[in-house]
């Protein structure tokens, strides 16, 4: 877990000193995964709601689902579907234009030590409105489809030091970046697209439900030399039924 803390603050160091454009954001997200008895399937279902810049609007609305299959008691394989409502700005006129994803994931779990940690990686099918200015109105003019793969790393630490954690305070670190490949020019053109780097403390209420609150670094690489540094307030809660 030495090596997670270390990396993140590396990872928020860096893009401190390195972005051109900053900004600030809150993010509010529920992420439920819910059991299918007698079998190895769950639901998945996340929906998250962020901000603008400096919290003048809402940003960004995402609801995820999908269906989960137990491969083992720490693997876990997943497809399903996103709906994210961006709001979207072309010659200084704005709307909320839909991306549509479809999405695969798989899940490794395992402990260092007392330390929960997961491995998790996503490829993204991402159908991007395409924007268009009619009557200074914007709209969608079809989609592009471009691919995206993240890859995810996350470490839970208890307090109590417990090797069985199902109660009390806990702090996480977490770090993703996202890879573009197939048609990068339907986003920035590169294949670099983001990282998001994140140190947040908690409470675990029950096996069932956590809940946490910290600061997330999302580091964007925008078309040609553009990039910026978006600094967010995060308030997350987890439901596991």
């Amino acid at each position: 877990m030495r090596v997670v803390l270390i990396f993140s603050f590396c990872i928020l160091g860096t893009v401190a000193v390195k972005a051109q454009s900053k900004q600030f954001s809150s993010w509010l997200a529920s992420f439920n995964s819910f059991a299918i008895p007698k079998t190895k399937f769950s639901i998945h279902l996340d929906a998250q709601v962020r901000s603008t810049n400096e919290w003048r609007e809402f940003q960004t609305f995402i609801v995820r689902q999908g269906l989960n299959y137990h491969v083992r008691k720490n693997m876990v394989a997943t497809v399903g579907y996103a709906w994210v409502h961006n709001l979207r700005s072309l010659q200084d006129v704005s709307a909320y234009l839909a991306e549509h994803r479809i999405w695969e994931q798989f899940i490794v779990n395992h402990k260092l030590s007392f330390i929960p940690i997961q491995h998790r990686f996503r490829v993204e099918q991402r159908f991007i409105g395409t924007p268009v200015v009619n009557d200074n109105k914007l709209e969608k003019d079809g989609h592009e489809l471009a691919h995206r793969f993240r890859y995810f790393l996350r470490g839970v630490i208890p307090f109590s030091g417990e090797q069985t954690f199902t109660k009390g305070p806990f702090a996480a670190a977490q770090n993703e970046v996202f890879l573009n490949f197939a048609n990068t020019d339907a986003v920035n053109g590169k294949v670099f697209d983001q990282n998001r780097a994140y140190l947040a403390v908690g409470y675990r209420f029950s096996k069932q439900f956590d809940l946490e609150a910290g600061y997330l670094n999302q580091y964007i690489s925008g078309r040609g030399t553009a990039f910026s540094s978006v600094h967010v307030i995060q308030l997350a809660g987890y439901l596991r039924l």
